[in-house]
């Protein structure tokens, strides 16, 4: 954790109470050990059930001794498994001396959030921000399995705890949108065969990746004209044929790059058209240009027993700076799942959050001004100038919804409002990616060229309601 040489000055000159003493630690994953005890807080057994017991063991270095602390607001901070993804909480939302703690699916409530002081010595207390009660070693327990619960803050060793930090979580998403801005179709020239885009803008240099063979790439260095870039994995990697035995070995669909603590990550999705034996890999580098991607394997797979596919992997920024991965396609629609901020991968629920008759896929999230914004490509893809590919969208004020469009139509239940469908030159636009929250890359079928996909990129305003345009 961070002390400010004003903070410690200000503390020690100052004798206030505890709920005077809060000070903001960063955002990260961090264990929480127990002052007394030198023992972990954790879910006991490894439980990833609503309701399960938070308790103390020896450390194990498994998940369930680590929790992802983000700030929330008001001084409080949310603390979420990182083995389960819920949230600790005090149960039934009780203020009395002794109530149990455990975890439950985080709801944004007060009895989930904690306010954390500096103690001094490298010690904090957590302070319930409904109880305003401390999270205590009940009764002077030491032996592993012991309880958590609140109590009254008197101060003692039973409710001190030191927090070590185990990776970064970054800050909030980058928004430096315009509202009614001009409309802004970028004039391209170059390399623009694309589909399925992805882009990323590094030190002077815009990249793009794409669907094709062993996740093939584009660069420019004014936003213009587009030069091919070497793949990343030109002779694919081995592993994808154990979970997609019907893969050609090296056509690579709908890569997804971001930058997260300081690396570049591309999620990528291995299938074949019309399968749900599908999965999601992983691959990073320390960044774009270097060009040093190492495989990090699989994120996440499909079989034909899912109602789901592992495709089209989308990683989002939470309005805390934590990550989160959306993905799927048509079947029973979209998906999400919160990132651990170690492995980049995926942990805790499965969420749901738009469905479609008539196909959906190509979901992309990010956070604007109080709003998550979900846009998807709705109708069929790849069929030259007969696609019916359009891009379409809603908003939630949680990223894990409900997302409405502008009717109000439920997402889930078939809604969306369309932000492209295309015109006389471009058919089917769609698989869109969205850098920060101002720049759209798309491909669309040209009908002046024989239904060939192109690369589109556009400036994404806004207007003065908070919805999306160009």
């Amino acid at each position: 954790m961070k002390f400010s040489t004003q903070l410690l000055c200000w503390l020690s000159l100052a004798a206030s109470p505890f709920f005077n003493n809060a000070f903001a630690i960063d955002n990260g994953v961090y264990t929480i050990k127990s002052k007394y005890s030198a023992k972990f807080v954790e879910v006991a057994n490894a439980s990833t059930a609503d309701g399960a017991n938070i308790s103390q063991w020896a450390n194990t270095n498994h998940d369930t001794q680590r929790w992802l602390i983000t700030q929330v607001e008001n001084n409080n901070y949310s603390v979420i498994n990182l083995n389960s993804g819920k949230a600790m909480e005090v149960f039934e939302w009780s203020t009395s001396d002794g109530a149990n703690v455990v975890q439950y699916d985080y709801s944004a409530g007060a009895t989930q959030h904690w306010q954390i002081n500096s103690e001094g010595n490298g010690y904090v207390s957590f302070i319930n921000a409904n109880s305003q009660k401390a999270l205590d070693l009940y009764d002077f327990d030491g032996n592993d399995g012991a309880n958590i619960s609140q109590w009254a803050y008197n101060g003692s060793d039973a409710q001190l705890w030191q927090l070590n930090k185990l990776a970064n979580v970054e800050s909030a998403p980058f928004d430096p949108s315009t509202t009614n801005g001009a409309t802004d179709h970028w004039p391209l020239t170059g390399s623009l065969v694309t589909h399925d885009p992805t882009i990323s803008y590094e030190n002077g240099t815009w990249w793009i990746f794409q669907t094709g063979p062993g996740i093939a790439g584009k660069w420019s260095n004014n936003d213009v004209a587009w030069n091919d870039a070497a793949a990343i994995f030109p002779n694919g990697l081995n592993w994808w044929s154990n979970y997609v035995p019907e893969h050609d070995g090296i056509d690579v669909w709908a890569p997804e790059l971001k930058s997260y603590n300081g690396r570049s990550w591309l999620y990528y999705a291995i299938s074949t058209f019309g399968s749900r034996v599908s999965a999601i890999g992983l691959t990073s580098a320390s960044s774009i240009s270097a060009g040093n991607w190492r495989d990090d394997g699989l994120v996440i797979n499909t079989t034909n027993s899912n109602n789901y596919n592992a495709i089209d992997p989308d990683l989002v920024v939470a309005k805390d700076g934590a990550p989160w991965l959306t993905f799927g396609s048509w079947n029973s629609g979209i998906k999400l799942m919160r990132i651990n901020p170690i492995t980049m991968k995926p942990f805790g629920e499965l969420y749901s959050l738009a469905s479609r008759s008539g196909g959906i896929e190509a979901p992309t999230i990010i956070y604007r001004q109080g709003y998550y914004y979900l846009f998807i490509s709705v109708g069929k893809c790849c069929a030259g100038t007969d696609s019916t590919y359009r891009i379409a969208y809603g908003r939630a004020t949680d990223i894990r919804g409900p997302y409405l469009d502008k009717n109000g139509n439920n997402m889930l239940s078939g809604g969306g409002s369309i932000l492209d469908a295309g015109n006389s030159q471009w058919a089917g636009p769609g698989g869109q990616d969205i850098l920060n929250t101002d720049v759209m890359v798309r491909h669309a079928y040209d009908k002046g060229d024989n239904g060939v996909p192109k690369l589109l990129i556009s400036t994404l305003n806004w207007d003065s309601n908070g919805w999306p345009r160009f």
